[in-house]
């Protein structure tokens, strides 16, 4: 097997291959291969981490990755996975996306090398004056309804009797499209998506084939879900943005350096660049201190060694019980929403846990500390000690400490 499919295989990245030998074929030479990012919101969140990984994957074995941002295919919403349409968004709104995830993308990916710099395209450049009888004639007369029908992201909203437009029908055929225009324009000969994209890369294969007689392929990765079954990048209290001004650097190197036990080897291989022979070599060691080498290595492809090393050493200090409570996060409270109410109130309100049997749960069991104190019952608000300060610290569990501050 090729080296790069090799690696593809042993880090968890593989589920699906339109043809395995003939994709490890033409792997032995230098290709283009494409991801799609739609651009649905103005960040990308760790669950499309795998796909980025999948590209700093490409440049490493000498391959030149095509970012595709989906300009286009924003416009009309891909069904797959969903329940319902999703939201039609202001052109304008998409064009920032665009331009801020392209930004977080360019911190992940290098542009040392001109061989294996990432080329960055915009489908709505093809797609924004396509003629549509031109296009049903050239492109549509490709796909049968019957074949449309049986791919899941159509057959499941339909099962289930949820209403699917006929815009979103058309998803999957301007995907296909956007694999005939790179494989034309950038001689790109392999689409990379997550698994639920299996139909739309399919169609895509078929499409140049059929267009053109030419040989691409098509690669999925499987659905990274957390070992608890949460869905990867999403959390109680949202998601994991790869954009600091949405989710803070050190909330980031919190997040990885919580995974669960049971999650934390497939996460160094997956979303690390440590060799899968260090990590061999490694996994016997003490759980926790692998748990500080995925969020540090997590943390600096992201937002750079030195806030990685910021954040280590904050945490450091934070779990000093005489600690300065400097760089913690901050939750703004309204007076008025606890207002004559309780602690509990106080924590649920913020969103800090979602249920209040929980938290008294927490505060009966010793879970719950009021700048580094326990609290031995679920107190008033007005009973608790600011410390001449605006703000108090609350501690939740063991991982949970935030800065309260009362407007």
């Amino acid at each position: 097997m090729n080296k790069f499919l090799q690696e593809f295989h042993d880090r968890g990245y593989f589920y699906q291959c339109t043809d395995n030998e003939g994709l490890s074929r033409i792997l032995n030479r230098k290709i283009r291969a494409y991801i799609g990012f739609d651009c649905t919101a103005e960040s990308l969140h760790v669950g499309s981490l795998l796909q980025i990984m999948c590209l700093r994957l490409l440049q490493k074995h000498g391959h030149q990755p095509i970012v595709l941002l989906g300009g286009g295919t924003t416009r009309i919403g891909d069904p797959s996975g969903k329940d319902k349409t999703r939201k039609i968004l202001d052109e304008k709104i998409i064009e920032k996306n665009i331009k801020n995830i392209e930004k977080i993308l360019k911190i992940f990916l290098t542009s040392k090398n001109k061989e294996t710099s990432p080329i960055f395209v915009n489908n709505y450049d093809w797609l924004k004056n396509l003629n549509y009888i031109s296009f049903l004639r050239d492109v549509g007369k490709h796909f049968t309804i019957n074949k449309m029908l049986s791919f899941d992201s159509v057959k499941l909203r339909l099962e289930r009797e949820q209403s699917l437009s006929y815009m979103e029908f058309n998803y999957m055929i301007l995907q296909a499209y956007d694999f005939l225009e790179l494989n034309k324009k950038k001689d790109c000969v392999l689409q990379i998506g997550g698994s639920d994209q299996w139909g739309n890369i399919v169609n895509g294969v078929e499409l140049v084939k059929r267009y053109s007689s030419k040989e691409v392929f098509g690669l999925t990765t499987p659905l990274i879900t957390l070992a608890s079954g949460a869905k990867m990048g999403k959390t109680e209290t949202g998601a994991i943005w790869l954009d600091k001004k949405l989710f803070s650097p050190y909330d980031y190197w919190q997040f990885w350096r919580n995974v669960d036990d049971r999650d934390l080897i497939n996460f160094l291989k997956i979303f690390t660049d440590i060799s899968l022979e260090e990590i061999e070599k490694r996994k016997n060691e003490n759980i926790n201190d692998l748990k500080i080498v995925l969020a540090n290595c997590a943390t600096s492809m992201l937002h750079g060694e030195k806030e990685s090393e910021n954040c280590f050493n904050q945490a450091k200090k934070i779990f000093s019980e005489n600690s300065s409570d400097d760089g913690l996060p901050i939750i703004i409270i309204n007076k008025s929403q606890i207002i004559n109410k309780n602690l509990s109130d106080l924590i649920h309100a913020s969103k800090l846990e979602n249920s209040k049997s929980e938290i008294k749960r927490l505060i009966k069991n010793n879970g719950i500390k009021i700048n580094n104190s326990k609290v031995e019952k679920d107190i008033p608000f007005s009973k608790i000690d600011f410390k001449n300060k605006s703000f108090f610290k609350l501690s939740i569990g063991k991982k949970k400490h935030f800065k309260i501050k009362i407007n």
